[in-house]
């Protein structure tokens, strides 16, 4: 066997080893969200709730076809599996990366390793406690009642002789649809917040510099809301809600960037 080609073997061998530990945590993560599957479905689908009895309305999902219900339940556990398992993910990833780094390289890299976790925890919460509600809420006004159809055919003889008068559109989401909406944003915003981490870890390796970044802001503007339109409901509030947390933390990443420039410079 040729040596040179022995570390890239044993590289191979440790991506194989460090993969198989994620799929396991994922595995294990499954079985054990899928024992709590309907403690998360009720979590999760609380903002729904929330805003249904807000409007006064009982908060009906329903399931097109019979094994609908079924799937959605092996798709939460999964993602909650992925959710709760993230930090353990990374930290597979950190023992693949570290043992390529010298002492001073392992000690600058430990923010990102503790940033990642938080930074996703940060960007998910957003879109579940704050995102989703004010989303739900503005569908759900959209709503057509008798009385207010009533109300908007007033100007006629006799309002309930008025086309819109019997007329009634009640909200009521198919649960595979709205659950592959509420991960989707989730995910979305989690990841988002992470742009800080792989701008800093770009700007390390020397892939982007500080004054690049500013000088392509006005296209980071257009492509944060191009972005934020594909993976949010198409709603100018949860677009903008996306759209402007990815420009604030593109500037923050911009001055971090600077400010360890200076500190690496002062050393």
């Amino acid at each position: 066997m040729d040596h040179s080609a022995a570390p890239l073997i044993d590289h191979l061998i440790e991506l194989r080893q460090r993969l198989i530990w994620c799929v396991v945590y994922l595995l294990v993560g499954f079985g054990i969200c899928y024992v709590f599957v309907e403690d998360i479905y009720t979590f999760l689908a609380q903002p729904f709730v929330d805003v249904a009895n807000k409007n006064g309305q009982d908060p009906n999902m329903i399931a097109i076809g019979i094994h609908e219900q079924f799937f959605v339940y092996l798709k939460i556990a999964f993602f909650a599996s992925f959710c709760v398992t993230f930090p353990l993910i990374s930290m597979q990833v950190w023992k693949f990366v570290a043992p390529g780094l010298y002492r001073n390289e392992k000690k600058a890299f430990l923010p990102f390793l503790i940033g990642t976790p938080v930074l996703f925890a940060l960007g998910a919460s957003l879109s579940y406690f704050v995102v989703i509600p004010l989303a739900w809420n503005f569908f759900m006004s959209f709503q057509i009642s008798p009385d207010h159809a009533a109300q908007a055919a007033g100007a006629a003889a006799s309002a309930m002789e008025h086309p819109l008068a019997k007329l009634s559109v009640t909200v009521m989401p198919s649960v595979k649809e709205y659950w592959s909406l509420v991960m989707m944003m989730i995910l979305a915003f989690g990841f988002t917040f992470e742009l800080p981490i792989l701008l800093l870890l770009l700007a390390r390796v020397g892939i982007v510099t500080a004054e690049g970044l500013a000088k392509s802001r006005k296209y980071v503007v257009v492509g944060a809301f191009a972005f934020a339109a594909i993976m949010t409901p198409p709603d100018f509030v949860s677009q903008i809600l996306l759209g402007v947390p990815i420009l604030l933390l593109y500037e923050l990443s911009i001055i971090a960037i600077r400010l360890t420039i200076k500190e690496e410079k002062n050393v």
